[in-house]
Formats: C-alpha cells, structure tokens, sequence
C-alpha cells in the first residue's frame, strides 16, 4: 500500500463506500409482501424526479474514462479535448427537445425495443448483440482497466486485484437494486465527483502559482503553456488526427455525441426512468449544466500537470515524490493519479473517493443497461417470452454478473493503452456511424424501410473498416489510393455515418418506390414543444459555449 495515505484518508474514503453501499440496499429494498417488479429493477418504477435524473446522468457519464483519460488528453494535447463535453452539454439539449418525446410517449424499456416497434425483431436482435458486445469488451473493460490504473498508481494495489475490488463494489448494491439502487445512490456519487474534483484542480493551479491560489494558477498555465488552450488544433498539431481541427465542430464529434446521448442504452435509460416527460426534459437541462464545468476538473488538471512536468523549478519543489510516476506524452494519462499524489491528509481521501464514486457509478450504469438489453430484448424475446417479473429480475442479475465477469477478465489485457479516452472513443466510433444513421432516418424520414435499415447497420461495420484500414497506407501509391484518403479518425466516422445513410436511403427508395413505410412515426403538432424554463435553459446554454469558443479558438 501507499504509505502517503494516512489514518484520515482511509476513513474519509470508507465512510464513502459504506455510504453507497448503505444507501444502494437501502432503496433497493422490496416493500412489504411486494416483489420487484420488471419495471422497479430496469426503470426505478419510472420514478425519479428531474435533479436525479440529471445527476446519474453525469455520473453514469462520468468515468475514469475522464478522470484518468482526458486529464491524459488534457495533458498530451491541452483544452481542444474539452469538447466532448461542452459540445455535449447542446447534445443534451437536442436529445430533450427532439428525442425524448418520442422515446417516452413510445413507452420503451430499451433502444432495441424502439428497433423492433419501428422496424423489426431481426434487427433488433442485431442491434442489441451490438451494444452488449460494446458494452462488455469496450466499456466495462476499459473502464476497469483505467480504474484499476488509478488504484495501483494512487495506493499501490496490484491492478488485477484493483480490477477485482472495483468489480466487487459495483456489484454489491447494482446487482441487487437495478436502475433504482444505480440512480440513488448516483446523487451521493455526483457530490463526490465534483468535490473530490475540485479539490485536485485547486491544488494544481495551486501548486503551478507556488502557493498564490487557483485563479493565479490559471493565469500561470495560460502562460505557460499557450498550445494547450488552443480549441480549434490546425494541421501542424501533432494531435490533429484526434482533433481535426473544425471538423470536431461540424463533423464527426456529432456523431459520437447524439449516438452516446441519445441512443445508448445506459445513458437514456435513466430518462427513460422519469416521473413524465418534462421532468425527463428539466434533468437533461441539469445535466447539460453540470457538462460545462465538467472540463475544469477533469481537462484543467491534466494541463496543470504538464506545465509542472516541464517547469523544472516547480518540479523540484515536489522533492522525491515528484519523480514518482511521472507522466510523460507518451505515458499521458498517469496525469491525474500522479496528481493526487500530493494533496494533503484527508482531501487525499476526498479526492480518491471521487475517482471511485466516477468508476463504480459508470460500471454500475453499464452493467444495468446490460442487463436490461439482454433481459428485455434477447431472453424475453428468443428464449423465454412468457417470463414472469420473478424470473425476469433473476436473469437480469444473472446477465449482469457473467458481463462483469468477462469485463474484468479482459480489463488488464488493456494494458499499455496510452490516451485510454481516444481509444476507447476511436473504437466506439466504428459502431456508433451505423446504429445513429438508423435512427436518426427511422425517426425522421418516413420511407426508411427494414431491409434498408438492416443493410444499413450491417454495411455501416465494413464501411468503417475500409476507412479506418486504408487510412493506414496499404492502398498508398496503388490505383485505388484516391478512393482511401489519409483522414483523421473523426472524420471517418462522420463519412461513415453519411455513406450509411446513404445506403439506407436507396435500399429504402428502390424498395417502396418512394412511398412512406407503414411503421413510419407519426410526429404529431406538439411534439416537440417545450416549457420556457426549459428554452431559457437551452439558450443560455448556447450563449455560455459561444462565448468559451470565442475565447479559446
């Protein structure tokens, strides 16, 4: 064990633990003479009021993906790498206002229930083999990796037996609870995100401005380090091919961010889960919010640490301790843990918790919606469709706990990943094309056909491949070289999106001869009318990310 962590940091951080675990089998309990219900375990009895929803929102967002991940990206490449969370925050906004409405007034379980009402059981099926396999060998192994990263680093647990630990605490109240434990007890976990956070921002800038606070820091690493509070990266940027430039503002970040916020499955889950749609609306507006401060206390510290690194003055200051597990650009993302080497006693738990309560949240999240796709939309559909509420809970627990097990088996064979963020987002990014490109014509253009969407989703994989593979430089001075352009991976997946939507357009087109589809959505006057708090909302949204834009370009 690490032996800077001292009496005080330990018991800050068990209080945190035994807190989640308290309140996680607390709400989960049944009422008397009252089993839980399919609906308690996957939607929390559709229950939760907007600043729930808003909150698990965020920490089901919230991972060591950003912790340990974009303060690696913040490190290596600076705030260009906060767009993902501020373009975020106006995805939000576009999922409340167009996608919600439907979701809800179609009374859906998961995203694959949507498939099968619009389209067809087949690609339903297809789809949700899709996210269950996302889920397990991306997500949750790469969120236990870096989480398991972080403890070895942080306390010096061995990273098999960080994997082990964080897997037990996730499932110690997830597995039992479902979405009514993972929600609750998200509230606390926020709170300790943000705390926790804020705390090692501080420090850093604190540390930066040798003892003048944190606004001076701020001033200090501005600079110091001019490169890295660069939004817009132009073509000389050596990370370019992470952020290509504009292109992250009109192009593929769009992507990734309508495909992450409104058709995947743990995070819409909890929308899905509100008391009626305008306070589903009002805790994507919370949670919109949240996303705007979010960059100060994963991105700022990560460019906190690469001006101390690079300062020798400031890195001697550290004395001994410095030197140890000092991030480099190619070991980018130790940024975060190597920072919290140095709080002080008892914040030093504060800080730790706040990792935790990011990891396990996320793994609780993911592991739920799991569960619920293969529950819902595999066993009730192929294997069992007469299944009663008992037997329904059952197997979403059982599924949750074999994908937790496959998750932290392959989480250390990730080992050696740097920027663990970009990775994870560039390998999403090959499915995420396809499966937004069926939805977004399925909702809004009504002669998308089945077969068109089937072929779509089903193209969308090798389309993506080719682009990816070929930019590469097999076909490089072959004939065939201008049809393979060298294109950064974002921008992959924009083409990708736009080429199977093209596919689906004319599969659709030489099908029903033009004609509409006879499970096409009906959007009715209205639909998408929202409450002035809610516009209010929205706009000042906009006007707050115009600004930081025009600020940083």
């Amino acid at each position: 064990m690490n032996s800077s962590f001292e009496f005080l940091d330990y018991l800050v951080f068990i209080v945190y633990a035994l807190t989640i675990l308290g309140l996680g089998l607390w709400v989960s309990r049944n009422k008397e003479g009252k089993e839980k219900s399919a609906e308690d375990y996957f939607l929390a009895g559709k229950s939760l009021p907007w600043w729930a929803i808003g909150a698990s929102l965020i920490a089901a967002n919230i991972s060591a993906e950003q912790f340990i991940g974009m303060s690696g990206s913040g490190f290596a490449l600076g705030l260009a790498i906060a767009s993902y969370e501020w373009m975020a925050a106006i995805t939000l906004i576009i999922v409340g206002k167009y996608f919600l409405p439907i979701f809800i007034e179609k009374k859906l379980y998961t995203i694959p229930e949507f498939v099968e009402k619009r389209f067809s059981s087949q690609l339903k099926t297809i789809l949700a083999v899709f996210w269950i396999s996302l889920y397990v060998f991306v997500n949750l192994a790469s969120v236990m990796y870096l989480g398991g990263l972080a403890l070895e680093t942080i306390i010096g647990i061995d990273l098999v037996y960080a994997v082990i630990g964080l897997a037990l605490f996730a499932a110690a109240y997830s597995l039992y609870g479902g979405l009514t434990a993972v929600a609750w007890t998200d509230i606390i976990q926020v709170v300790f995100l943000v705390l926790g956070g804020l705390v090692t921002t501080y420090l850093a800038l604190d540390t930066v401005s040798q003892g003048q606070g944190m606004m001076e820091g701020l001033k200090s690493i501005y600079h110091a380090a001019p490169d890295r509070f660069e939004m817009i990266l132009d073509k000389s940027n050596l990370e370019y091919n992470n952020l290509p430039g504009i292109g992250v503002l009109v192009g593929g970040l769009w992507v990734a961010n309508l495909y992450y916020w409104g058709f995947n499955q743990y995070i819409i889950q909890r929308t899905l889960a509100a008391k009626s749609l305008k306070e589903s609306q009002k805790g994507i507006l919370f949670a919109a919010g949240l996303k705007l401060i979010i960059p100060f206390i994963v991105v700022i510290p990560g460019i906190a640490a690469y001006v101390i690194v690079n300062d020798p003055e400031i890195l001697a200051s550290l004395g001994e301790k410095g030197m140890l597990n000092l991030p480099q650009q190619g070991q980018a993302d130790k940024a975060y843990p190597w920072l919290m080497q140095f709080l002080p006693v008892g914040f030093k738990g504060v800080a730790f918790a706040a990792l935790a309560a990011a990891i396990v949240s996320s793994l609780a999240s993911m592991l739920n919606s799991t569960s619920t796709i293969f529950t819902m939309d595999i066993y009730k559909q192929l294997i069992n469709k007469n299944a009663d509420d008992k037997t329904t809970v059952r197997v979403g627990r059982i599924s949750a706990t074999v994908a937790l097990i496959i998750g932290a088996t392959m989480a250390p064979l990730l080992g050696g990943i740097d920027q663990a963020f970009q990775f994870i987002q560039e390998y999403t990014g090959i499915v995420s094309p396809g499966i937004l490109a069926v939805f977004i014509l399925g909702l809004f253009w009504k002669k998308t056909t089945n077969k068109a969407a089937i072929w779509g989703a089903l193209s969308s994989i090798p389309i993506a491949m080719i682009l990816k593979v070929g930019s590469k430089g097999w076909v490089e001075g072959s004939s065939i070289e201008a049809f393979f352009p060298n294109l950064p991976w974002m921008d992959q997946m924009g083409l990708t999106a736009l080429l199977t939507m093209a596919v689906i357009i004319m599969v659709s087109l030489q099908q029903n001869k033009g004609a509409e589809d006879p499970k096409a959505i009906n959007l009715h006057k209205g639909i998408f009318n929202t409450s002035p708090l809610f516009n209010i909302g929205a706009f000042t949204t906009l006007i707050l990310l115009t600004v930081i834009y025009s600020f940083f370009w």
